[in-house]
């Protein structure tokens, strides 16, 4: 896929290496406000399941959107008693802000976060993050909806939530079954490229982030699992609504305009036989080929359609120019998005108008094989006029594809291929594991958890948004806003 503003694509998935190594494998967010019941209990639970049943390193990290009762307390007191446990505060609010913030400054190449409810059954964790280590998948959501869940709640939420994945189904075209699941993980070459495109901070991101990367056709990887109610939380119907209906008419509409550079997401198919390469044959060649077929025979209906309603009231001349313009600029418009991958504003009034002057070349075709057929018959009929047309027009795709191809959408993959690993390497740090992306390995060792020994220790110094502790991780962390009148979430309808 090819696009006139982006520095590249995600390089093919490959399976975590197993090995020694300090880094966590696993880092389990759980974004809380005034949580100061819940959250020891929850946090005891589950680096309890992980001690047990997770088979590398891991962390949680609790992150504390700015809470007024005393939750910060509660999670230095955890962080000072369990070494696999960090205290992150945040002094805004927003459940997206925060997984936000920590996924970008975590250096483990697994991210995850959970409810502090703690409604989805653990059993559940290590089938979620196994593809995402396996590289078999780039993000993996917990669903409510699947046939072999079990989910207890009441009838209310139900509606709601079965009502707004229909909503995400009809409006964005969404095929993951449950985007409110608190049960997501995701992996952190993936999260890296991903997270700068999603806007919204509050309930609504989870489900931006799965729609963009649905689009950029990434992997999904769906677990059922069993669900129970948490009878404690409440739902703000209204606003909750209203949010996430702003939310997918902005989505829909950048979508629609093609204003994100959702390519920079594309992956290859990795080591598979079919994504090599062929000798003597163009790269994408085929695929083009197949797009441009779809595209023109389209484009020949319409073309028809249009001619046949135009020689209504006007000569066969008129008639198959206005209809080869009209069909000319929708062409080129699906062309540029379909079969040569182009995305994005830039560029396109020179695309069309290149695609006027390959227009031209069309036109010049058709109307010369119309003004031979009216040569050679004085009143042809309307089907003879049809034949010699779509003759006419078979010979012009052939050369329309061929002007497309090398002037109107030249191959610029080789003048961004030497930018790929550049664009993405996190910045080298002596201190602690380096995960590079150069040629095809992604990561380092995987770290385990030792066997028989004391629990790895972490450096566990509180850091607050937009700077890092030991100022040594990859990424800085988000820019925040300041608070809005509508930051104030709370454990809501999820």
């Amino acid at each position: 896929m090819r696009t006139d503003s982006s520095p590249g694509n995600l390089p093919a998935r490959e399976h975590l290496p197993a090995g020694d190594a300090g880094t966590p494998v696993l880092d389990v967010v759980i974004p809380v406000y005034n949580e100061e019941k819940d959250l020891q209990p929850c946090v005891l639970r589950l680096h309890d399941h992980l001690k047990r049943t997770f088979p590398y390193a891991f962390r949680i990290t609790i992150a504390d959107n700015a809470s007024t009762d005393t939750t910060p307390l509660v999670s230095r007191r955890l962080e000072t008693e369990l070494p696999e446990v960090r205290a992150f505060r945040l002094e805004q609010k927003g459940r997206g802000r925060a997984l936000r913030t920590v996924w970008s400054a975590s250096e483990a190449p697994i991210l995850a976060y959970m409810d502090v409810d703690l409604s989805t059954d653990l059993n559940a964790l290590l089938p979620l993050v196994a593809p995402l280590i396996s590289g078999h998948s780039d993000l993996a959501i917990g669903s409510r909806l699947s046939r072999s869940s079990r989910v207890v709640r009441g009838a209310k939420r139900e509606f709601i939530s079965r009502s707004y994945n229909l909503i995400l189904r009809g409006s964005l075209q969404a095929r993951f079954s449950d985007a409110q699941c608190g049960f997501k993980a995701i992996r952190r070459d993936v999260a890296q490229v991903l997270l700068p495109l999603v806007e919204d901070t509050g309930w609504f991101f989870d489900t931006e982030m799965l729609v963009l990367a649905e689009r950029a056709g990434l992997r999904i990887h769906e677990v059922p699992v069993d669900w129970v109610d948490d009878p404690d939380s409440t739902v703000h119907i209204v606003k909750t609504a209203t949010d996430d209906l702003k939310g997918v008419w902005r989505v829909g509409r950048a979508l629609a305009t093609g204003s994100l550079p959702l390519d920079r997401l594309a992956r290859p198919f990795g080591d598979d036989p079919r994504d090599r390469e062929i000798k003597d044959v163009p790269n994408g060649l085929a695929r083009q080929l197949v797009g441009f077929c779809v595209v023109g025979g389209l484009s020949t209906l319409f073309y028809l359609l249009l001619y046949s309603g135009f020689r209504v009231f006007a000569g066969s001349q008129t008639a198959n120019a206005f209809a080869l313009l009209v069909s000319a600029i929708a062409n080129t418009a699906a062309n540029r998005h379909l079969t040569f991958g182009v995305r994005g504003r830039g560029g396109a009034v020179r695309h069309q108008a290149q695609g006027l002057v390959v227009f031209g070349i069309g036109l010049a075709l058709t109307s010369g094989s119309l003004a031979a057929l009216n040569a050679a018959s004085s009143d042809p009929a309307h089907s003879t006029e049809l034949a010699v047309l779509i003759a006419a027009n078979l010979a012009a795709t052939v050369l329309r594809f061929l002007l497309f191809r090398a002037w109107v959408f030249p191959d610029r993959r080789d003048d961004i291929d030497s930018t790929v690993v550049a664009s993405h390497v996190p910045a080298h740090n002596p201190s602690s594991p380096t995960y590079s992306m150069a040629g095809r390995s992604l990561y380092g060792p995987l770290p385990q958890r030792p066997t028989g020994a004391p629990h790895p220790t972490y450096d566990t110094d509180r850091f607050r948004a937009g700077e890092a502790a030991d100022g040594n991780w990859p990424e800085a962390t988000m820019q925040l806003q300041p608070v809005r009148p509508h930051d104030t979430e709370s454990r809501e309808y999820r």
